[in-house]
C-alpha cells in the first residue's frame, strides 16, 4: 500500500503564495532543489490541482536537456516519469506525457488507488491537499519552510482543520530553509 504525501514550500508564517501571489522567494536553491527531488524519489503518481500542474508542465519541456543542471535534470525525469493525476474542473486535455485529467476529487477512488498501488503519491496543490486531508487521506506532510514572513496569501494549509501530527525528520539547509517531516494522525 502507498502513502499520500503532501510537500509545499511555504513561507515561516505558511503560506505557499503571498497577496500577490508570488512565490519566487520560495525558489529552492540548488542544495534544497537536490532534497527535494530525493523526498520526491518515491511517488509513482502525483495528483494534483490545476493551477500546480500549470506551473509544473514547464519540466517536461526540460526532460533530457543536457544543458540543464544536474539538479533540473533530475527532477525533469522524475516528472517525466510519474503518473499524473489532475483534478480539474476546466482543463479538458493534460499538456504532458503520463498524464490524465479528472474532473473531480473523489475520496473513495484515492483510496482505492493506495491500496493497489505498491508507489507512494504525492500530491500538491494546497486545495486538493486540503481536500485530502479532511478526508483522512494524506499519511505523511513534508514542509519545505522559507525564511520569509510574508503577511499572507495563500494558506498551504486548510484553516479550521485540525489534527494530530507526528514528527518524523528534520533537516536544517545552509541558507536557512528547514523541512519538517510529520506522520499525519488520520484516525
Amino acid at each position: 500500500m502507498g502513502k499520500l504525501i503532501y510537500s509545499a514550500i511555504t513561507s515561516l508564517d505558511g503560506y505557499i503564495a503571498d497577496r500577490e501571489g508570488n512565490f519566487d522567494w520560495g525558489e529552492p536553491d540548488e542544495e534544497v532543489h537536490g532534497y527535494i527531488n530525493d523526498l520526491e524519489r518515491s511517488a509513482g503518481t502525483h495528483l494534483y490541482g490545476r493551477k500546480l500542474y500549470e506551473v509544473l508542465a514547464v519540466w517536461e519541456t526540460f526532460y533530457e536537456r543536457p544543458e540543464l543542471p544536474t539538479v533540473f535534470r533530475d527532477y525533469a525525469t522524475l516528472w517525466h516519469d510519474a503518473q499524473k493525476i489532475v483534478f480539474s474542473r476546466t482543463l479538458t486535455v493534460a499538456q504532458t506525457a503520463r498524464t490524465r485529467v479528472e474532473r473531480t476529487f473523489d475520496p473513495a477512488a484515492i483510496r482505492l488507488l493506495k491500496a493497489q498501488t505498491g508507489e507512494d503519491l504525492a500530491i500538491g496543490g494546497a486545495e486538493l491537499a486540503g481536500q485530502a486531508l479532511q478526508a483522512g487521506l494524506v499519511d505523511e506532510l513534508n514542509l519545505i519552510i522559507s525564511p520569509i514572513l510574508v503577511g499572507g496569501g495563500k494558506a498551504a494549509l486548510p484553516k479550521n482543520f485540525t489534527t494530530t501530527l507526528e514528527l518524523r525528520k528534520q533537516h536544517h539547509f545552509g541558507n536557512g530553509v528547514v523541512h519538517l517531516q510529520y506522520a499525519v494522525n488520520s484516525g
